[in-house]
């Protein structure tokens, strides 16, 4: 027996199936990047940030001279992961945690674009050519922000609820 709504979503049980899976699984990826920084003690944006090589290298190269700057991007780098993560993997706020998710990764992609004449990094976990991990990961919650499954598989179904009366 069919869910009303996921009736009413005009989506097939294997559509919503796959963008929950892959929703839960980038929440994940998100979640477990910001664990793994909040729980190195020694970890720091700095190094990332001065070794930037994108067009934007002088600006992310000046937030890692500032003390007080570089500590700020540290806890709102891993906390923002985490928090994009649970949101995403639980379907809770998504649509922000989509787009926050979005902006998070093009400030990844804009320090390290993988363009040839910028040369490669240590950051760099790849040989690529305009398109990395981080663009990839980005039109996939692109992906998910334009159908949107939260509202049926996730919490938001509680929280939003869609008023069925016309």
């Amino acid at each position: 027996m069919k869910n009303n709504t996921l009736q009413a979503s005009g989506y097939s049980t294997w559509q919503i199936t796959l963008l929950t899976v892959l929703r839960v699984m980038i929440g994940w990826h998100f979640l477990y990047e910001g664990l793994v920084k909040i729980f190195s003690p020694a970890w720091s944006a700095e190094s990332y940030l001065k070794a930037s090589v994108g067009p934007f290298s002088s600006i992310f190269h000046s937030m890692a001279e500032s003390e007080v700057l570089l500590q700020a991007i540290n806890l709102l780098n891993a906390w923002g992961l985490v928090i994009i993560g649970l949101c995403l993997f639980i379907g809770l706020f998504s649509k922000l945690a989509k787009i926050l998710g979005i902006v998070l990764l093009a400030f990844y992609y804009l320090s390290f674009p993988p363009f040839p004449e910028l040369g490669t990094s240590g950051f760099v976990d790849g040989n690529y050519w305009v398109v990395n991990r981080n663009l990839i990961e980005i039109a996939a919650i692109a992906v998910l922000l334009v159908f949107p499954t939260s509202g049926i598989t996730g919490i938001d179904r509680f929280i939003f609820k869609r008023n069925k009366k016309q």
